[in-house]
């Protein structure tokens, strides 16, 4: 009872524009109510966790994972050593049912709590508060949770359990599916501030910035799902133009013909795919083609123009002095 009143409690002086997060009979922990998911690929191994709330930088508080390790949704009434400390007992080999139990027993503040759990093996555990401000729930499913507090309705979490489930392509997108019909089913009662997605592979390399294939933050944005899935594809489109790097580096300009092409077709307004794109024309020996690509850009941008005589020198152009010419536009 005592629980059940501090929430009302707490509500009311939220709706009321007080700050409820600075003092609370549990700390100085943050009130993320919110929605999220966290999810395993079974083709890849590769394990996320997805977020949105209306709350600044939702994902610095609620979401955590680490390669060949899990992923851990912490939310409601935060505990945000639950994050860090679910990630060591997870490595000490304990399951996620017995971690969400051990870090449950010792904390007074549990039945406010939000928690889910989802290890390397896809194997999941999940915890709703008694207290939880409703409406409050979760469902976990074959390899993924979805859990929801303080939503306007009690078809959210459902609502994104039947989008993962019926999503297809990689975990990133469809665990973006779930954050979308979590919002097309009402969301959030307060509305919304922030998102993050975060995307980590099933078995470690060693190295944080091979580890972690999606990290993205969306700290206070007025559409934050929108502005998530904006820079998702972004980050896709950039994936294929570090392969086409790579390519460069290789010399093997064919490939990275195809990896600038595939970047400049999901975001064709971008000026620096299109440069890039029309090097490795050039470098393949289609220079015909590549010259009103690059007079384009630099009608657009003389800047591209002044950089374009270094990268020869560096020899990622490989023309000689009247091609170059002929590409600067040298009358």
């Amino acid at each position: 009872m005592k629980h059940y009143i501090l929430t009302i409690f707490l509500f009311l002086m939220m709706i009321r524009g007080i700050d409820i997060h600075a003092q609370t009979p549990y700390g100085d922990q943050p009130l993320a109510n919110t929605y999220s998911i966290v999810a395993y690929d079974p083709e890849t191994g590769n394990m996320g966790v997805a977020v949105q709330s209306h709350w600044f930088s939702v994902g610095t508080i609620v979401s955590w994972g680490e390669a060949g390790v899990g992923v851990i949704a912490t939310q409601s009434f935060v505990n945000v050593s639950f994050g860090p400390r679910g990630l060591e007992l997870l490595k000490k080999g304990l399951s996620p049912q017995e971690v969400v139990d051990r870090l449950l027993s010792t904390d007074e503040g549990r039945e406010v709590r939000q928690l889910a759990v989802l290890d390397k093996q896809g194997r999941v555990a999940v915890h709703t508060g008694n207290n939880c401000i409703p409406d409050a729930g979760h469902i976990a499913g074959d390899g993924y949770s979805v859990q929801a507090n303080m939503m306007i309705n009690d078809k959210v979490w459902p609502a994104m359990s039947k989008a993962f489930e019926s999503a297809e392509g990689a975990l990133a997108e469809r665990m973006m599916a779930a954050l979308k019909a979590a919002e097309n089913a009402g969301g959030d009662i307060r509305g919304k501030q922030s998102a993050a997605l975060l995307v980590v592979r099933g078995e470690a390399t060693g190295n944080l910035w091979e580890d972690r294939l999606v990290d993205i933050q969306i700290a206070d944005h007025p559409e934050p799902l929108k502005e998530l899935e904006r820079i998702l594809k972004v980050h896709r489109a950039y994936g294929h133009m570090n392969n086409g790097d790579l390519a460069i580096e290789q010399g093997d300009h064919k490939l990275a013909l195809e990896e600038y092409g595939k970047a400049e077709k999901m975001f064709p307004e971008n000026l620096e795919m299109k440069y890039w794109h029309a090097v490795s024309l050039v470098n393949i020996g289609m220079m015909e083609d590549a010259i009103p690509v690059f007079h384009e850009i630099f009608k657009q941008d003389n800047n591209w123009k002044l950089l374009t005589p270094r990268i020869v020198g560096v020899g990622l152009l490989d023309v000689d002095k009247e091609e170059l010419e002929e590409i600067l536009n040298v009358k």
